[in-house]
């Protein structure tokens, strides 16, 4: 099973090497992918979401198709979208969304 940890550790290594693959690994800061946050809240909005925060920006992405709901991220949501389309990324964080749910029908 998928923690968020995994899945903070899976789009820190992508954005890394994303941007590495790019020629521009001397501007790479990867001091600032080492506090990826990504969870989930249910009270917040109805449909599965996602949300991530990259250094001091935060944006909330619908789960079904990484479509965003709100926030902004700059130019990195494209890394998260490029991530997200990633085999077995969608499929873990459904999972770590259903136990949202559960823990919060739980409460």
């Amino acid at each position: 099973m998928a923690t968020f940890k995994d899945m903070e550790d899976s789009l820190k290594n992508f954005i890394i090497q994303e941007q590495s693959d790019a020629h521009n690994v001397r501007s790479t800061n990867i001091a600032k992918y080492n506090n990826i946050k990504i969870w989930m809240d249910p009270s917040k909005y109805q449909e599965a979401h996602f949300f991530i925060r990259i250094s001091i920006s935060e944006a909330v992405f619908k789960l079904s198709d990484c479509s965003k709901l709100n926030g902004g991220l700059g130019y990195e949501e494209r890394f998260i979208i490029k991530w997200f389309g990633r085999m077995g990324i969608k499929e873990k964080l459904q999972e770590l969304w259903s136990n949202a749910e559960k823990n919060r029908e739980d409460k």
